[in-house]
């Protein structure tokens, strides 16, 4: 199994920059593809971004240009940078690993708040 602590989150004004990090626990952290997802208030949880074993990269169209993920599995650890952040990337962000078809976990997640 795979437990996941994200930290990083916070207040930042618009055009600022955040750097969230998902420290996971266990030994499959390598073979798992990593994902953050995001959830504001009324809104659906949605992707923001995913990182596969092999280092693939995909990103919602809102964040594209801004946001970075990348993987370090020495350290079993994701990080999503944000850059130009926006009001609107308000939410809270979730950590996620899969591994196949069976099996997902998720992080408590971490706020991030953008002030206008």
């Amino acid at each position: 199994q795979v437990q996941l602590v994200e930290s990083g989150g916070g207040l930042v004004q618009a055009g600022g920059s955040l750097r969230l990090s998902c420290a996971a626990s266990g030994s499959i952290f390598s073979r798992c593809i990593m994902g953050w997802f995001r959830q504001a208030p009324g809104k659906q949880r949605e992707l923001v971004a995913g990182i596969s074993s092999s280092g693939s990269t995909n990103y919602a169209e809102s964040v594209k240009g801004r946001f970075t993920i990348s993987r370090d599995n020495a350290k079993n650890t994701v990080y999503l940078q944000m850059n130009s952040l926006k009001p609107e990337d308000t939410a809270v962000y979730y950590c996620n690993a899969r591994l196949g078809s069976n099996y997902s976990s998720w992080g408590q997640g971490t706020q991030v708040t953008v002030s206008s």
